[in-house]
């Protein structure tokens, strides 16, 4: 078997990140050596593997859902937007430089596409099945010239294609039908059929429309999967929750202690790896929520201040909102302030940054004894170490190289008071260490808090990813499904008028 399926979808966040991991997941349940694949994403949500690559975060999690590790050959092109007209390419897991949209979309895309095909070759000679996400929607027609991670991959590599769309959202069969309308006849005939995403209610309900679409379209529904809370996914394209909304829909559990933990993220622009405070959502007792007001700080017992695309930026935006004010007065009270990566830097006393923002000499906060210089040479690592006692691990990504000038050492950063600096993302998934930690976050809050010594990150993620799985199974057409990745697309599927413009 060397087979392969693209996940698209009818818009972004359809559920297509969920879907291909849910179908790798099921596939390696079945005894299926499987690998995901995405050619190009657009994320803030980043990650590093072993070989110290950086892919985008989705992928690192359909990974673990096929029981692999991640690869940079999963992703080998990560565009991480330093506003709103431009990004940073990461080629291969390496930065290679900073691309306008119209430069990047008007040359660079289509060159990559060798890059790309090649990489999903190498997949697919070493896995059984390589199932790939899309990016936004197939039917973006003024982008489908230089296509690499829709139809243009799916044309490429001739690899049938089931489309994703959000019932939840409404529109779902006019979303289905407009999305393969204006596709190009070739395009089409990629097109094997649909997977509703999100339904809520009676399922008989829907077939009728199910079946109106197979009459109008010619292609088969190949799954309608309900409407799931708590599926604290790794996200790709940005925050999808309210700011003042729960980090995650986690089960409710009571507070093993007395009291609950309040946890507030500030809300900086070009947040990067925002998940790093999934860890905390996950403890019985801690609340997590994002803010932007200074006055959201009041009641918390622990405020984070996240990593960012952009240090300088963040750095305005705080003192512009008052949040810096605020911060301050907690750090001179005592009270828990964690910053990482950017939130480690700009809680520094200086930073030099000639190379993300190009504005020189900044003053940082002040509140960590810490000077950061920007290097044109982004670091990516995969440190491991020890701290309140704990091993650690975690991930490092930042172009700031921090000079620690004192304080207490805190894995690579360090600790004043109650203020704690760090560059390492994901250390909060280490059970030990997060429980020791929220410890002394707790008793400088004075808050009778007590983390549960059970909580196992990993274990909840695993169960997560099995969820995704089950709603394959038992709410997809796994029989066709199986068909799909391993024949390709039905000969013989109708052509939708209009087609793509000419």
């Amino acid at each position: 078997m060397s087979g392969g399926l693209l996940v698209a979808g009818t818009t972004s966040d359809a559920g297509k990140s969920v879907v291909t991991a849910g179908i790798c997941r099921w596939l390696v349940r079945q005894g299926v050596k499987v690998a995901p694949f995405k050619g190009q994403n657009m994320s803030l949500n980043s990650f590093v593997t072993r070989e110290g690559a950086e892919i985008g975060r989705a992928q690192a999690m359909q990974a673990q859902a096929a029981r692999v590790e991640p690869s940079a050959l999963m992703n080998p092109v990560l565009l991480k937007p330093g506003s709103d007209r431009s990004s940073q390419v990461v080629l291969m897991g390496k930065p290679v430089g900073e691309l306008s949209a119209s430069g990047y979309h008007g040359g660079r895309q289509e060159a990559l596409l060798g890059t790309v095909v090649d990489c999903l070759e190498r997949l697919r000679g070493t896995y059984d099945a390589v199932i790939c996400e899309g990016a936004g929607s197939p039917a973006e027609i003024n982008l489908r010239r230089t296509d690499i991670v829709n139809m243009g991959i799916a044309r490429a590599a001739k690899l049938p294609v089931v489309v994703v769309g959000d019932i939840d959202r409404g529109g779902v069969f006019a979303s289905f039908f407009g999305t393969t309308a204006l596709l190009s006849p070739e395009d089409q005939a990629l097109v094997a059929g649909y997977i509703v995403n999100k339904f809520r209610g009676d399922v008989s309900l829907l077939e009728p429309g199910i079946d109106m679409l197979r009459g109008l379209t010619g292609r088969h529904t190949y799954g309608i999967l309900p409407f799931a809370h708590g599926l604290g996914i790794d996200e790709e394209d940005g925050l999808r929750v309210s700011l003042r909304g729960a980090v995650r829909e986690s089960v409710v559990a009571p507070p093993v202690g007395e009291d609950v933990l309040r946890v507030a993220v500030c809300a900086v622009p070009l947040m990067s790896n925002f998940t790093d405070v999934d860890a905390l959502a996950a403890e019985p007792g801690v609340i997590v929520r994002f803010v932007d007001r200074p006055e959201e700080l009041a009641d918390a017992d622990l405020v984070v201040v996240p990593g960012t695309r952009g240090t300088v930026r963040a750095l305005e935006w705080l003192r512009e909102r008052g949040l810096a004010r605020e911060l301050a007065r907690r750090a001179a009270e005592g009270r828990p302030v964690l910053g990482i990566c950017g939130g480690f830097q700009v809680l520094g006393e200086h930073i030099e940054d000639e190379v993300e923002s190009r504005a020189g000499s900044v003053a940082g906060l002040g509140l960590l004894p810490v000077r950061v210089r920007f290097a044109p040479e982004k670091t990516l690592a995969r440190p491991t170490g020890e701290a309140l006692g704990e091993p650690v691990e975690g991930y490092e990504i930042h172009h700031g190289v921090a000079e620690v000038l004192g304080g207490e050492a805190f894995l690579d950063g360090c600790r004043v008071g109650a203020v704690w600096g760090t560059h390492w993302h994901g250390s909060l998934e280490s059970d030990g260490f997060r429980r020791r930690f929220l410890e002394r976050v707790a008793s400088a809050a004075g808050r009778r808090f007590v983390p549960a010594p059970d909580t196992s990150f990993g274990a909840l993620r695993e169960e997560q990813l099995d969820r995704l799985g089950d709603l394959i199974e038992e709410h997809a057409d796994t029989d066709a499904l199986m068909r799909l990745i391993e024949q390709g697309a039905p000969a013989g599927l109708p052509f939708i008028a209009p087609g793509a413009p000419a």
